[in-house]
């Protein structure tokens, strides 16, 4: 039968018991820090895994699989959380995660289970990113179910703190775990934390069970979702091997844009849609979608090519470039913790979402004009000035699409902000990649001194793994006459052409940073509500 639940035991800061709220707190928390360091601490054990696994081959496929599996999960279990509650769904995840973590630290010691360690990995990734999924997908949801939007900012922004010390510390953790156990250790550290997450989520956080929705699946929008998203991801993936007029990244983005068509048909035509398109209609939310894709595009152009700036241009080794990064991410998480407080004290927003947006705009800027002569402490000026614009506006879109979105697809609004932004960072690994590796070759292939050998140009071709071939290639170019001024030549070479490439990087994500003010000014500073929406359950 269908009865209204108590008012005590509704969703909202003042209907949870103070044990409950710590409790669900504290789960949450934990697992948004495991989901957090996965996608850092991994990535220092790589070198280690693929020497063991022997898959350098097939080592991009490692976090290919979990971007895919990932990406696809958000929008899906956040629409089912909808329909049939939250806490079970977001359970499953943190249980999958951790058992799948289990599983990569073991890959290659499972005889039972077909193909060599590399493909197991890769397998036990993809499953692993199908939890992370969910779990992203849900856990901001949630935060929207217990609090109201004017109380839940600095929780926002807390939240948006811990993914950012996760950035910080989990390389450095990532790499003491490797030197210290072994690089299984990187997986199997998520076992304890993880059991102890859904434990306090399944003992702390009660079960709100939606009333007034229709329990019907969406399948054709899952399926044609799917479809869309897989050559979409793939074809972004290998287009800085292959280029964009490649057969395969060609026949991959038409496939995606064929089933994007079918996915929209599908929704419009859903009882239930998986992504409501009516949504997009509310001036907030499609705002939103179209900051936060910009805003992951941006992201990436800083955290991933700024370190190549301080390796590759400057001659900073590759640990200390990785440490300077540390001023760009703590003046990120020191933004958002501030701006969600501000947020939650004042309950405006649009001030807040341009001053960060013009904040990194100027970051970006500044990195664009940027050369060999630049100072280290240049670079890390502009990076607090990016991070702190970036930091800025992290909690701000999540709430404020909540503050706006009708209850009834509290989930699948919220996903939205989530799917659009890791839509963005994966654009933006792509587009920037393919501007880095044009604008390389063209200006390196153009300054090679006359009568270079062949052979010698090999190591040339990748310029983000040269850095670390530094050592190998003074022993092999020692061994010839004038091998060594050769050497230094290209080298020069190479660091007049990162300089362009970079240049243009910089350059680009400033004119989306342009864009995403201009698209800032557009929002409807709405106050934050003050009380959550009722709830009604079935019992």
């Amino acid at each position: 039968m269908t009865t209204n639940i108590p008012e005590a035991s509704r969703p909202g800061l003042h209907n949870l018991t103070r044990r409950q709220l710590a409790g669900t707190l504290t789960g949450l928390l934990l697992t948004l820090l495991l989901a957090a360091l996965d996608q850092t601490i991994v990535g220092t054990a790589m070198p280690r895994i693929i020497a063991q696994l022997n898959g350098f081959d097939r080592y991009p496929w490692v976090t290919t699989a979990y971007l895919l599996t990932s990406t696809i999960a958000v929008p899906i279990f956040a629409k089912l959380s909808d329909i049939y509650g939250r806490k079970w769904f977001f359970l499953a995840g943190a249980l999958l995660f951790v058992i799948a973590s289990g599983f990569c630290g073991g890959a290659g010691q499972f005889t039972w289970i077909p193909g060599d360690g590399m493909a197991q990995l890769i397998v036990f990734r993809g499953v692993q990113g199908l939890g992370a999924g969910m779990i992203v997908g849900l856990l901001f949801t949630i935060i929207g179910d217990i609090f109201a939007p004017a109380e839940r900012a600095k929780f926002q922004g807390l939240f948006a703190g811990v993914w950012g010390l996760a950035s910080i510390f989990g390389p450095t953790l990532g790499g003491w775990i490797t030197d210290q156990f072994s690089w299984r250790w990187t997986f199997w550290v998520n076992l304890p934390v993880g059991v102890l997450a859904a434990s306090a989520i399944l003992v702390e956080f009660p079960y709100f069970r939606p009333h007034g929705v229709r329990r019907q699946i969406d399948w054709w929008g899952v399926f044609t979702l799917t479809s869309c998203l897989v050559p979409l991801l793939l074809a972004l993936t290998w287009v800085t091997n292959y280029g964009w007029t490649s057969e395969r990244v060609v026949g991959l983005l038409i496939a995606s844009a064929i089933m994007l068509a079918a996915f929209l048909i599908a929704e419009y035509r859903a009882a239930e849609p998986l992504l409501p398109l009516w949504l997009f209609r509310d001036r907030i939310i499609a705002v939103s979608s179209i900051v936060v894709f910009l805003l992951g595009i941006g992201m990436f152009g800083v955290i991933l090519y700024v370190p190549l700036f301080m390796q590759g241009v400057l001659g900073i080794s590759a640990t200390r470039s990785g440490s300077l990064l540390t001023p760009l991410l703590v003046g990120a998480v020191v933004a958002a913790i501030a701006s969600g407080n501000i947020i939650a004290r004042t309950g405006r927003y649009r001030t807040l979402a341009v001053c960060g947006s013009a904040l990194a705009t100027i970051g970006m800027f500044l990195m664009a004009a940027m050369n060999a002569t630049t100072t280290h402490w240049e670079v890390v000026r502009n990076m607090i000035i990016a991070g702190l614009g970036i930091g800025i506006m992290q909690p701000i879109y999540t709430l404020v699409v909540q503050n706006v979105a009708p209850p009834a697809h509290m989930g699948a609004a919220t996903a939205s902000t989530q799917f659009f932004r890791s839509i963005g960072a994966t654009v933006g690994v792509a587009v920037f990649g393919s501007i880095l590796l044009t604008r390389y070759h063209e200006r390196f292939e153009s300054s090679i001194p006359p009568g270079t050998p062949a052979i010698a140009l090999k190591p040339f071709k990748e310029p983000l793994m040269l850095m670390q071939m530094r050592t190998q290639l003074e022993a092999a170019f020692s061994l010839q006459p004038h091998g060594r001024d050769l050497l230094h030549k290209l080298l020069d070479n190479v660091r007049v052409a990162l300089l362009d490439g970079l240049h243009y990087i910089f350059l680009a994500g400033a004119i989306l940073m342009v864009v995403a003010v201009g698209a800032n000014m557009l929002l409807r500073d709405i106050p934050l509500r003050k009380k959550t929406h009722g709830h009604a359950a079935e019992v």
